[in-house]
Order: C-alpha cells, then sequence, then structure tokens
C-alpha cells in the first residue's frame, strides 16, 4: 500500500516511491523526528534515570522497603484512560491541583499542556507515572540479587554509601538498564494514546509524534498510501531499535 495511491472506495494507483518522496519532503517529517528525540531525552531524564534512583534509595534503606515497593505499583494498577483524566485534572490551567501547590507557595499559574516549554516534560512525567512502578520493581528484584556479603564486605573496608552504590550497586544494575533503556527508547517512539486525548500533536506541532501523524493521515484525511509509507518507515526504525535490543539481551544471555 506505501507504493499506491489509495483512494477510500476507489481504485489505487501505483506511485512507486511518491510516496516516501513526499514523506521526506514534507515538512512535518523534520518535526516529527525532532519532536521525538526530545521525548526520548526527557523519557531518559525522568522515566528512565529516577527509577534507578529511586530503587537504589530504596535498596539503602534500612526500614520501610515493602512500603515503598508497594507505593512504587500502585500506578501501574491504575488504568490507561483513568490515568490521563487524573493527570489532565492536575494539569487544568484554572483549577488543576499543581498550580494550586503553586499558588500556594507564591508561584505563577503554568499552562502546561499548552506551553511549548512545558509540555513535553509534562507529558513525559504523565507517562513516566503510569509505567514506573514496573521499572521500579525490576529494578528492586535485580538489586535483591547481589549478594549481601559484597555489602557487608564494602562496609567492613570503610566503604560509605555512595562507593557501595558506585562500586557495587551500578554494575550489577548495568545489564538490565541497556535493556530497559533500548525498551524506554521504543516506547516513547510508539506513544499515541496521551497526545490523542490531551494535546492532539499541539501546541502547534510541538506533540507531534509518529503514530499521530500516521492516524491523522489515515483517518482523517483518509491519505492511506502516504500512511502506509510512514507506517513502514516507523517499523524500520523500531526493527533497527529491536535488533539493538536482541544483541545487547545476547551479550547478558549468552545461552
Amino acid at each position: 500500500m506505501s507504493f499506491q495511491d489509495v483512494s477510500l472506495g476507489g481504485e489505487s494507483t501505483w506511485v512507486g516511491l511518491d510516496n516516501y518522496a513526499l514523506m521526506l519532503k514534507d515538512p512535518a517529517c523534520a518535526i516529527i523526528w525532532q519532536n521525538s528525540l526530545q521525548f526520548a531525552t526527557w523519557s531518559i531524564l525522568l522515566g528512565f534515570l529516577v527509577p534507578v534512583g529511586l530503587a537504589i534509595l530504596v535498596r539503602e534503606m534500612r526500614f520501610g522497603q515493602g512500603f515503598f515497593r508497594i507505593v512504587y505499583f500502585l500506578p501501574t494498577v491504575v488504568p490507561g484512560a483513568i490515568a490521563i483524566l487524573i493527570w489532565r485534572f492536575m494539569y487544568d490551567p484554572d483549577s488543576g491541583i499543581l498550580n494550586e501547590i503553586l499558588k500556594a507557595f507564591g508561584g505563577t499559574r503554568q499552562l502546561w499542556l499548552q506551553d511549548p516549554a512545558l509540555v513535553k516534560p509534562a507529558l513525559v512525567l504523565m507517562m513516566t507515572w503510569a509505567g514506573f512502578g514496573t521499572t521500579a520493581l525490576i529494578y528492586l528484584s535485580t538489586l535483591q540479587e547481589i549478594p549481601t556479603e559484597l555489602y557487608e564486605a564494602a562496609e567492613l573496608d570503610g566503604a560509605n554509601p555512595l562507593h557501595r552504590i558506585r562500586f557495587i550497586t551500578l554494575p550489577h544494575l548495568y545489564p538490565i538498564m541497556s535493556v530497559l533503556f533500548i525498551l524506554q527508547v521504543i516506547a516513547v517512539v510508539q506513544v499515541f494514546t496521551e497526545l490523542f486525548l490531551l494535546t492532539n500533536g499541539g501546541p502547534g506541532r510541538e506533540t507531534l509524534m509518529p503514530m499521530l501523524h500516521i492516524y491523522n493521515r489515515a483517518f482523517i484525511r483518509i491519505d492511506l498510501g502516504y500512511a502506509a509509507a510512514w507506517s513502514v518507515t516507523l517499523i524500520m526504525v523500531l526493527l533497527v531499535f529491536s535488533i539493538v535490543y536482541r544483541i545487547i539481551n545476547h551479550k547478558l544471555n549468552p545461552e
């Protein structure tokens, strides 16, 4: 279909690579991949590094580990649509909880989903919250496999918590961090529901991403051939990341 000019209910015409050429000439193409890169960057900062840090923090805690594990996992059991409604209310510019907190501390109201400078981190924060529990539990389960004797020996040698984290905890986390990093990037490139329900690509084109663009071209503008070309391109991009994931996973588990 990506090599055809497809009209709904009509005949399909072979156009070769015209849809791909049109895609490359489309001003939205550069914007979409730029947005994807920015979303991936924010996702790494908020959705990748923060769970690692909190998992390590819980591992170093002497008391209350079980309680925090439950707290971490709570967002995972909230249905996606309900979570989006909750965050929409929190981001509301007039009566949202976040703006009320800012107001209480003397700050000014923010247009979380309307300000180009805030909308990307705001959306990534919401997506991070939704998947935070699973990610944190994966890290915590990995940390549980580290022999306690290593930490005890390090303490006897006078190692402080930072030394234990640097020389014991992080080296054991690097393999699973590599895998989750690739999966995080793949998930960001495929994001759709949050954008469709909250911003629809706006403000302007600040949150226009591949899946949303494909949806708009296929089902709003009924340009099925062009949408198919975008779909094939996205599949190829995801395939590259999947191959990288398989290579890393194979190196970690050679058997």
